[in-house]
């Protein structure tokens, strides 16, 4: 059985709260948008539930401890369908008295859902690293950002704790979104194609600050200096910065 809902987190919970009412225990959570069903395929459309959602959280706060449960969160930033599936199974196997599960690594949906935690903290810490801020004439820092899984909401407040005293946008081209910062508190934006197309080509619109491109040429001067050409060793490179990144970074910018 497809349960078909909005994308968010909240509609998530919704349905693995639904799938218990409902006593459906083989669901496969999926997005409106992106479900394409075949004559026999079930469904069901589940609508977000704050109230719902708020159940099964508590839920698994009192069964899990605060840090755990938000593994789950972090799991469906993934946007792995297979792994949303596995973490539905996983829920249903706490709520029903076996709040030890996450430790039987024997057991493939918790091997998949390990895997996926893993990659997504990877991917957080890199961003944490890569993220490159550019200075508008209006004192706005904004970084352009384009990463394998959703972690702009798990990498929000440290840069909030990091640059306090700093107006900042950074942006997901991919996923069409961005968290901006006005010194008070982060708020989640959109922009529209014509914006997005500006802040990622850096046209004429988005005037620079006048020190900022001499900011850059320093420090791309200074990469180049700590870089020893004789001790150069690309794979091991690769392996810390993949390429997929240097396109945002100034230090790889010709």
């Amino acid at each position: 059985m497809y349960y078909l809902f909005d994308g968010s987190y909240t509609g998530f919970l919704s349905c693995v709260f639904e799938s218990f009412e409902r006593k459906e225990t083989n669901i496969i959570p999926l997005t409106e948008e992106e479900y394409q069903g075949s004559f026999f395929d079930e469904s069901r459309l589940i609508n977000s539930s704050p109230e719902k959602a708020e159940r099964v959280y508590n839920g698994l706060v009192k069964k899990l401890g605060k840090n755990t449960s938000y593994d789950f969160f972090r799991v469906f930033l993934s946007e792995d369908r297979k792994a949303w599936s596995a973490s539905v199974r996983i829920i249903r196997e706490v709520f029903t008295g076996n709040e030890v599960v996450l430790s039987n690594f024997g057991d493939e949906d918790v091997l998949y859902f390990s895997q996926a935690l893993k990659k997504v903290s990877r991917e957080r810490h890199r961003m944490k690293a890569f993220v490159r801020f550019q200075k508008s004439s209006d004192g706005l820092y904004f970084a352009i950002i384009e990463p394998d899984f959703n972690v702009l909401p798990l990498i929000s407040g440290f840069f909030r704790k990091r640059y306090a005293d700093q107006s900042w946008l950074i942006y997901d081209v991919k996923r069409k979104y961005g968290l901006l910062y006005n010194q008070q508190f982060v708020s989640e934006v959109m922009l529209t194609s014509e914006e997005k197309n500006t802040l990622v080509s850096q046209a004429a619109v988005i005037t620079l600050d006048d020190r900022d491109e001499q900011f850059r040429r320093l420090w791309k001067q200074y990469f180049k200096s700590t870089n020893i050409e004789s001790r150069r060793n690309m794979k091991l490179h690769l392996q810390h910065v993949p390429r997929r990144y240097w396109k945002y970074l100034a230090e790889k910018m010709e």
